[in-house]
């Protein structure tokens, strides 16, 4: 157990933090899983990927995830909306 003042001030504050973090990864993972979805059309998969990279860039600026983790995944799902409309074309 801890003792001091601010031991026990900065536990609440990891507390606050986690469950603030958690919310945002479980939208981060939603909007993600959302746009994978593999019966969308194009035009749909675009709006979800709109949707998912302003969600995964708000992540990054709070710093939930790393810069560099958002680039990586904003790439990897703008390369399967690629692969994906390139074969129902």
């Amino acid at each position: 157990m801890l003792r001091k003042k601010s031991g026990i001030e900065e536990a609440r504050k990891a507390i606050v933090r986690r469950d603030r973090n958690r919310i945002y990864k479980s939208k981060l993972r939603n909007a993600i899983k959302a746009t994978l979805k593999p019966n969308l059309s194009a035009e749909e998969m675009m709006e979800k990927f709109v949707l998912a990279q302003t969600i995964i860039d708000k992540a990054a600026k709070k710093g939930v995830i790393h810069k560099n983790n958002a680039a990586n995944r904003k790439s990897k799902l703008m390369n399967y909306i690629n692969k994906a409309t390139a074969v129902k074309a």
